[in-house]
């Protein structure tokens, strides 16, 4: 968007003598107090530098015999470590020619259906798919293998050192050897594919989050979709005090590709009120912005501010990752907290068990506000995700996308549960999935859809078989809720909960002029 002076920031000094110190674990005495650590400045894409592979000893392994190309694992990855390509066959033997490991890169590269068979029935050339992680970025959360399923086309293995080699080597090659995707795989109408082309790849890992992070998915996503539709200098961020600010400026790592700035907890839809006017100003106003915070963030304290961003009239997005918990103060109830939940402020015990207020529906307050574009949604729900985040992008005025972003250690679920549990939230009518787009007509009916939520005309969703999927179902699934379930039965509390949002889900019927089924 603008050049940065070297007389801000050096990049050379940067990466060669600031980052090099904190790989080598020397800068708390190599390294002086200088002008850029004075000013909190980061350059971008640092990330890139900072090695994960110590983390775990596990590693995903690619199957490319076994692999459909439906590129679910590269989008969901919460680390930016699966990286997808697709290469003529003319374009990876030229390149192959002339580099080692020919033989691991050969055996990783698949004729899937859709890239290849499907182009040649069309009398063009089939292109040849790979998938390559990169070891240095992956923390071995084995979501992507959970995501892949049935198609087996991922397991995980235990780390050796020739392993992490070859890793490297094909990581290296698919990336910077092999041309970009050419633009005729690339089918815009399959909003996962965006990420075979390069210029989606805004948010490149390195960040200091947990393993399987719903909050990077999402953000990542975030930043694809708006790269991929309007280019790589099309974005800026501005982010409230959370874990997203934390893990995205671990000094000297910054996994992002864009322009960020961090701004206080409560500030950020002000902070990116500011940011827009001038921007318009100096002639930007094509120029997306995007503010980021937590539930605690826009939810509560943030919420009078957030609130007049949204009736503005002002092109500005807004993105909730809504944990349901104030995760970067080690896991304090908010407004968008579960009744039951049990977490900091709101502790389960004799007396009290757990939070006992109704959460607090911020989309649907959201909605009420007029010219606002709104969605709820969960990156684990990919395609819903996106195609909300390219129509914020698209409309002209506030939007807000509040997602549901699965956080490990405060709902007490597994490192590789977020895609999971995403899916089990919507379903169960935890979190379900609209999108409010004032541009469809005049009445509320018209302007929200409920499509992408299962059984949408009944109170629950029923699965193949029989079961009745609701929050009670959910809450099983989560240490935060483990208190309310002694002897296996549900509490009071939690059967309350179930009631909110049982009541929650008509009211949303009833806004989309559903016609309800009995059940």
């Amino acid at each position: 968007m603008a050049e940065i002076n070297k007389d801000v920031i050096d990049f050379d000094h940067f990466f060669n003598e600031v980052v090099k110190k904190y790989n080598e674990g020397t800068a708390y005495y190599a390294l002086p107090a200088d002008k850029w650590v004075a000013r909190s400045l980061i350059p971008p894409g640092t990330g890139a530098m900072r090695d994960f592979s110590y983390i775990s000893p596990y590693i995903p392994t690619y199957n490319p015999d076994n692999c459909i190309a439906c590129m679910e694992c590269v989008n969901v990855c919460p680390d930016a470590a699966i990286y997808a390509k697709v290469a003529t066959e003319k374009d990876f033997n030229e390149k192959i020619a002339s580099v080692e490991k020919k033989d691991f890169h050969t055996a990783n590269m698949g004729k899937t259906k859709k890239f290849w068979e499907l182009p040649q029935k069309k009398g063009k050339a089939g292109g040849l798919f790979t998938i390559a992680i990169d070891p240095t970025k992956c923390k071995g959360c084995g979501e992507c293998v959970k995501v892949c399923g049935k198609n087996n086309a991922l397991s995980m293995t235990t780390k050796n050192d020739d392993m992490l080699e070859n890793y490297k080597t094909h990581f290296e090659f698919t990336r910077k050897a092999l041309p970009p995707t050419p633009k005729e795989y690339i089918n815009e109408k399959s909003l996962l594919d965006m990420f075979l082309s390069d210029d989606a790849w805004l948010f490149i890992g390195g960040a200091g989050s947990c393993m399987g992070c719903g909050e990077t998915t999402a953000l990542r996503l975030m930043l694809g979709a708006t790269g991929f539709k309007y280019g790589r200098e099309s974005v800026a961020l501005f982010a409230a005090t959370g874990c997203n600010s934390v893990y995205s400026s671990t000094y000297p790592f910054n996994p992002m590709m864009v322009p960020w700035s961090n701004s206080l907890f409560e500030n950020v839809a002000t902070f990116a009120m500011g940011a827009r006017l001038r921007w318009d100003q100096i002639g930007r106003k094509d120029k997306k912005i995007w503010a980021i915070g937590g539930d605690g963030a826009l939810y509560d304290i943030g919420f009078q501010p957030l609130s007049r961003l949204l009736a503005s009239n002002m092109n500005v997005n807004v993105i909730c990752l809504d944990t349901q918990v104030y995760s970067n103060t080690g896991g304090q109830a908010s407004t968008a907290s579960f009744m039951g939940q049990s977490a900091k402020m709101a502790m389960h015990g004799s007396a009290i068990p757990g939070k006992r207020e109704n959460r607090k529906e911020l989309a649907m307050i959201a909605m009420m506000h007029p010219n606002c574009f709104v969605a709820q949604t969960t990156p684990m729900y990919p395609t819903h995700f996106l195609r909300a985040v390219m129509a914020a992008n698209e409309f002209d005025g506030p939007a807000l996308i509040n997602a549901y972003t699965p956080c490990m250690p405060e709902h007490g679920i597994g490192d590789d549960q977020a895609y999971e549990q995403g899916r089990l939230a919507v379903a169960s009518r935890a979190f379900p999935l609209f999108i409010y787009d004032p541009r469809k007509g005049e009445s509320l009916k018209e302007r929200l859809d409920l499509n992408g939520n299962p059984s949408v005309k009944k109170d629950w969703h029923t699965d193949k078989d029989g079961n009745v999927i609701n929050f009670i179902t959910f809450a099983k699934t989560q240490g935060r809720f483990a208190k309310q379930f002694k002897g296996g039965e549900p509490s009071e509390a939690i059967i309350a909960a179930n009631e909110d949002r049982r009541i929650n889900w008509r009211h949303l019927q009833e806004l989309a002029g559903i016609d309800r089924e009995e059940q």
